[in-house]
């Protein structure tokens, strides 16, 4: 029917870079593969797909069937393919030149794969910054999907969306479609009567609309309880079949509409993403205030009509939340800089496909899918950063040793590193920001600092009741209390400071450092002790990093004890493949919490396929225990090992002190 209400319907399918395979095959075979096969059961039902390019090559590789159903799919036209940044960046936080590279890869990739590139493209996160327009036209891209929610930031009312619009930046212009909030939340967890009637209503009191729909493939069949309510109870196949059945709605391709219709206007949208992320972009205590508000609106039945008033904060804001993503992200850029700096005939393949999956999303940020809280998924980002600086150090060495600020802190952090090893000291501690070995590519200093979350004040208020169903339906991961691990308040404890190895304490307060410069070719840092002083300086030798402290004092002063820690991201962490053993005893596993006196430790990790041997000049007094935080997921609040922690205490009884230790890496 002419008069039809067209419905844009649209999935987007994404696994993290670095997401266990066993994770990322059960996603296959209990979502991607059963939506596919559903769908391919009815080929006048047209839709929208989006994988990001990583699963879609494991996809390609390890499930056939599924990749042939999707390729069928295209060839007979059903499927529209959309594109995005090929390692599913944000593109507002990558650099310009990235953000082409990155689309045209992904283009380059379904072309390859399917014989159509993408003329509309996924905005990862539905970040949206008017600076990625140049990159999106000069990748050829037409069009981007965006939540409803952005165009209500920019002014508009909810009865001008519907269609899409037009924007540019510089004189570049593209087309950007409003996704409906209000489809997202039906679908699919409404019954399928209340999701056709609401198109029904559109169609009715919105002609000339347009219903658009894009999303997460993971709600059909990934989310809790929607396995069996997509696929088991038939809801998925009852809906297409009632969509199909209803004369009042027609399943349109994105394109074909776009290509039928003019756009409703010009618009400049905000920076923003959807108003979830808003939310968790935001400081806890903000995000408490932000949390207030919204409920404080709805119960006064305002929330509909001030919602893009209140708008939160922006996606960057995790950069400034977790000094772990600004750190990462910085890193990133400073290789990136390096990358291109190389004369074009030297800018291998190999080394760009690690520039590009250090910049996959999931590893900076935190909201409702444990992102930056879980150790895979960062260490990945370090995995790929680190195995670039190494090739681009084999193109053009570094010194040994250098200063610049990376963090944008105001202080130069320390680069110095041996054909093996490198760590990254940051001051006012001295302490090792960064940790990598090159021949196992992975960074020791990955791990997490415990800080507060606005969602523990449902942890600490016991709200562990699921949520009730919705009018019949299910309910969505964002409405759903679960705990995955038991947490006890005890748990919700927050570090003081960063979670760096050689924070120096004293009676509790960290010693400050300050760079002694010279002419020597190691880092050599002195800091104040009463009114003595200690020195602390490090040194690499084939891989093995040495750590030696002297210092001086007064005679007559107390006697201090020096408390000194380790942070090994262990790649193990607390699963069975790691065995810690003490003076050549073996004492349990990395989750273990233990204390002795000892000079020896050795930490074997059959995932990292080596061990970590530590030595102490003289025995030390020790304790070790876990690096735990507390996340949310889909799935519920988890505790999850960050690191392996080694505190020990050296007596400064004399005048003077000195003392060493020794740590190495050895693989099998």
């Amino acid at each position: 029917m002419s008069d039809a209400l067209p419905f844009l319907f649209g999935v987007h399918a994404h696994q993290p870079i670095g997401n266990f395979p066993a994770v990322v095959d059960d996603a296959v075979l209990r979502c991607y593969h059963p939506f596919l096969e559903v769908l391919e059961r009815y080929p006048e039902f047209v839709f929208a797909f989006h994988s990001s390019g990583w699963l879609l090559a494991h996809i390609a590789e390890f499930h056939p069937a599924t990749f042939e159903l999707l390729r069928n799919m295209v060839a007979r036209g059903q499927v529209e393919l959309v594109g995005a940044g090929d390692k599913e960046p944000v593109l507002a936080a990558i650099p310009q030149i990235d953000r082409l590279e990155q689309l045209q890869s992904m283009s380059a990739r379904l072309q390859a794969y399917f014989g159509q590139r993408p003329v509309g493209a996924w905005l990862t996160e539905r970040v949206w910054d008017p600076a990625v327009v140049p990159a999106l036209v000069d990748a050829e891209i037409r069009y981007v999907v965006v939540d409803d929610y952005h165009f209500l930031c920019a002014g508009l009312e909810s009865q001008e969306l519907g269609g899409f619009y037009r924007t540019e930046e510089n004189g570049q212009a593209i087309d950007v479609f409003p996704i409906s909030e209000a489809l997202r939340y039906r679908l699919p967890f409404s019954q399928v009567t209340d999701a056709i009637a609401f198109l029904q209503e559109q169609a009715a009191r919105q002609p000339g609309s347009a219903a658009i729909y894009f999303d997460d493939i993971e709600k059909f069949g990934l989310w809790p309880e929607t396995y069996d309510w997509v696929y088991e109870r038939g809801w998925l196949a009852q809906f297409i079949e009632a969509v199909l059945a209803a004369e009042q709605i027609q399943p349109l391709h994105f394109q074909a509409y776009r290509q039928a219709q003019r756009p409703r206007g010009m618009i400049y949208l905000p920076t923003v993403s959807y108003s979830e992320m808003n939310e968790w972009t935001l400081s806890p205590n903000v995000a408490r205030v932000y949390d207030q508000f919204l409920q404080q609106e709805r119960d006064a039945g305002r929330l509909d009509t001030r919602k893009a008033l209140i708008r939160g904060g922006i996606w960057k804001g995790f950069l400034h939340r977790y000094p772990e993503s600004n750190w990462m992200h910085k890193r990133m850029l400073q290789l990136s800089a390096r990358f291109h700096a190389l004369p074009k005939r030297l800018q291998s393949d190999t080394l760009r496909a690690d520039l590009h999956a250090a910049q996959a999303n999931d590893a900076y940020w935190h909201g409702l899918f444990g992102g930056i809280y879980l150790p895979h998924l960062r260490r990945a980002i370090h995995h790929h950063l680190t195995r670039l600086e190494a090739g681009l150090d084999q193109l053009r060495k570094r010194p040994p040793l250098c200063w610049e600020d990376v963090d944008l802190d105001g202080r130069e952090e320390c680069f110095y590193h041996d054909a093996e090893t490198q760590i990254i000291l940051h001051l006012p501690y001295a302490s090792i920001q960064e940790w990598n070995h090159y021949p196992s590519a992975h960074d020791f200093g990955d791990t997490l600092a415990r800080r507060d979350e606005a969602y523990y004040d449902k942890i600490r208020q016991g709200e562990s009741a699921e949520a009730a169903e919705h009018e019949g339906g299910i309910a969505s991961a964002h409405d759903r209390i679960s705990f995955k691990t038991a947490i006890h308040s005890e748990d919700l404890v927050f570090d003081e400071l960063p979670c760096q190895s050689f924070i120096d304490t004293v009676d509790g307060k960290a010693i400050g450092y300050q760079a002694v410069t010279g002419t020597a070719k190691n880092p050599q840092f002195r800091g104040q002790l009463g009114s003595g002083q200690i020195d602390k300086a490090f040194a690499l030798q084939r891989g093995q990093l040495s750590v030696r402290y002297a210092g001086t004092r007064a005679g007559d002063e107390v006697a201090p004890e020096l408390r000194t820690r380790l942070y090994l991201a262990m790649p193990s962490c607390d699963g069975p493949a790691g065995c810690l053993s003490v003076d050549d005893r073996v004492v349990g596993g990395f989750a273990a919490e233990l204390s002795g006196l000892a000079q020896r430790f050795c930490l074997d990790d059959a995932v990292l396929g080596g061990r970590v041997e530590i030595h102490f000049s003289t025995p030390v007094q020790w304790q070790a225990w876990p690096q735990r935080t507390v996340s949310q997921s889909e799935a519920g609040f988890e505790k999850i090992m960050q690191a392996w922690v080694l505190e020990w205490i050296w007596e400064w009884a004399g005048k003077s002190f000195a003392e060493s230790v020794t740590v190495q890496v050895i693989r099998s």
